[in-house]
């Protein structure tokens, strides 16, 4: 791998050569007109630029006759050294992706590091099973259960303020589940073997299903129209449409108290959710602050509905 020639070029034509690493580690694959596309330049020169990054990373790259693109070569091992946040900021948000720089804007902006991070091989393994929807055999570490083998088949990425997930059908429990990124070890991406039906994004009914959620001020403050600015609040009431696969933790990561009678006390609970039936049936609601299922009883031996013990 050449690093001095890869200092010698320009800067735009590093940024392509990060967009190429990009693609190839965490998609798997990248055409002339991905380049051209993003960068707005002609597919001759496209072309010349793959041909530039395979006479600086031989073993990264590969050319796919029989699907006229490139693909990840065997042998890959990073030119660039990329920050795992902005990798994630790249794939969940789709910008910034040329080659990692501190700042252009000459704006200073402290972003706190999460703890946690997912290890980037990993991490490129899990995309790019997600990319061609295809299964990925990995080793996983339970609290429950302990280390397991295991073939998912994974289809989202999911941030939930603390640690990156991926959405995926388990085949070991023949359900959908979120698996944390940082557990996962000796991914396999499986990428000619065969998906059923029952695996795929369509069929996971937490994921599919979208709850309609009211926030407002939490009734126990003392100025309720501080936390209407803070949160753009319209006539008191904060709406969200969540997936019911991530509404537990966005109600977490937001400190929403979603008991029913909003008994949770503290600063950091600046939100009620004014009506918690509106999370049944969400499989990960427990993770909500305070909610109880209308069927689970009170500590006082009462039923959330009204019913008998």
């Amino acid at each position: 791998m050449s690093t001095n020639r890869l200092q010698d070029l320009g800067h735009a034509q590093r940024d392509r050569m990060a967009y190429i690493e990009l693609r190839l580690w965490f998609v798997g694959e990248i055409r002339r007109q991905d380049l051209a596309l993003r960068f707005g330049i002609q597919t001759a020169a496209a072309t010349r630029d793959l041909g530039l990054y395979k006479e600086l990373a031989p073993a990264n790259i590969e050319y796919d006759g029989s699907s006229k693109m490139y693909i990840i070569g065997r042998a890959f091992k990073p030119m660039f050294d990329f920050p795992t946040e902005r990798v994630l900021t790249w794939l969940s948000e789709g910008f910034g992706d040329g080659e990692p720089v501190r700042s252009r804007t000459g704006i200073t902006c402290d972003i706190p590091n999460k703890l946690g991070q997912p290890d980037l091989s990993v991490l490129a393994s899990v995309t790019r099973a997600i990319s061609h929807k295809c299964p990925l055999r990995i080793k996983y570490q339970s609290v429950k259960n302990g280390k397991s083998e295991r073939e998912i088949v994974p289809f989202a990425l999911l941030d939930t303020g603390l640690r990156w997930h991926t959405r995926a059908f388990d085949r070991k429990t023949g359900e959908f589940r979120d698996f944390v990124l940082t557990r996962i070890q000796g991914p396999d991406v499986l990428k000619d073997a065969p998906v059923s039906a029952n695996e795929r994004a369509d069929q996971d009914i937490q994921w599919t299903r979208i709850v309609e959620l009211e926030l407002v001020p939490h009734p126990d403050q003392l100025r309720p129209e501080i936390t209407m600015l803070d949160y753009g609040m319209r006539e008191g009431v904060l709406k969200m449409n969540l997936r019911a696969a991530t509404a537990g933790y966005v109600l977490r990561k937001w400190s929403v108290d979603c008991s029913p009678d909003h008994n949770l006390s503290g600063p950091e609970y600046r939100l009620w959710l004014k009506d918690p039936l509106a999370l049944y049936g969400v499989k990960n609601a427990l993770l909500a602050p305070g909610y109880r299922s209308p069927d689970q009883p009170r500590s006082d031996g009462k039923r959330t509905d009204g019913g008998p013990r």
